[in-house]
C-alpha cells in the first residue's frame, strides 16, 4: 500500500524575531484514500468560490483568505488523521541558527520525528501494518530546497523508519516501526497544482494560530497527532 503524506510550514525559522515554527499536513492511506480526499478538498474550495469574492484559479493559500474560510476549509479534513510538530524557537540550541546546514538537519529531524508520532498512532490504531510492504510518498510544499537536501530527508525518513536509529549518547536502539517499507520518495511540489498540499497549508497554519494564541485545546483530537520540541 502506498501511504501518501502531504505537509507545508508556517512561521520562519530564525528565533531573533520568532517564537515558533509549524510542520503541518496530513497522511492518506492508498491511492483511493487519496483520491476521495482530494476531492472532498475541491469540494470546499468551490464553496468558497461560490462567493464571488475570488477569481476562479485563484490559489486559496492561508496567507491569501480570511479566518472564517481558513476554519471552513480546516473543518473539511476534520475525518483524516493530520500531523504537526510545533518548535519553540526560543529553546532551540542556538548554534543551530549558525548555518543553513545545522538548521535543516534540525528541520529534518524534526519532520521526521513529527511524521513518526502519527505512523505509530496509526500502527496501534491497526490502520498500518508494519509487516506488510508500504511506500511511503511524501510531498512537500516546493521550497529553495537544493536537490542534496530532498536527497538528506529522505534518506533520514528511510534509516527512521525501515533501518531504525542508534543513539550513542544514551548507547539505545530505536527499532524501526517500518521494518518492511520499500521506499521513500520525497516530492516538492507547487501547492498551486497541488490540492492536498493546499490542504496541509491550512493544517500548518491553524496549528501555528492556536499555538501562538494558546488556543491548542481548540483543536486537540484523536485525528491530530501533536508533537513539541525540542
Amino acid at each position: 500500500m502506498d501511504l501518501y503524506v502531504y505537509s507545508d510550514e508556517s512561521g520562519v525559522f530564525d528565533y531573533l524575531h520568532n517564537d515558533l515554527f509549524v510542520f503541518g499536513g496530513l497522511i492518506l492511506l492508498g491511492n483511493n484514500a487519496k483520491e476521495i480526499a482530494s476531492r472532498q478538498y475541491i469540494a470546499a474550495e468551490r464553496v468558497i468560490y461560490s462567493s464571488g469574492k475570488y477569481k476562479k484559479g485563484y490559489e486559496l493559500k492561508a496567507t491569501h483568505i480570511t479566518n472564517k474560510e481558513k476554519g471552513k476549509l480546516y473543518r473539511s479534513l476534520n475525518s483524516y488523521y493530520k500531523f504537526a510538530v510545533i518548535i519553540k524557537e526560543k529553546s532551540v540550541l542556538k548554534n543551530i541558527f549558525e548555518n543553513k546546514k545545522s538548521k535543516q538537519r534540525f528541520l529534518d529531524y524534526a519532520y521526521k520525528v513529527g511524521l513518526k508520532s502519527l505512523l505509530k498512532h496509526l500502527i496501534k490504531k491497526g490502520l498500518i501494518d508494519p509487516k506488510v510492504s508500504n511506500t511511503l510518498i511524501v510531498n512537500c510544499d516546493e521550497h529553495t530546497t537544493a536537490t542534496n537536501g530532498r536527497y538528506e530527508l529522505r534518506e533520514a525518513l528511510l534509516q527512521e523508519y525501515k533501518i531504525g536509529t542508534y543513539n550513542m549518547n544514551w548507547d539505545h536502539f530505536y527499532p524501526p516501526i517500518l521494518p518492511s517499507l520499500t521506499g521513500v520518495n520525497v516530492n516538492y511540489c507547487n501547492s498551486a497544482k497541488q490540492t492536498l498540499v493546499r490542504a496541509a497549508d491550512i493544517i500548518a497554519n491553524r496549528v501555528f494560530f492556536c499555538a501562538l494564541n494558546g488556543k491548542i485545546s481548540d483543536i486537540k483530537s484523536e485525528n491530530l497527532i501533536l508533537t513539541y520540541l525540542p
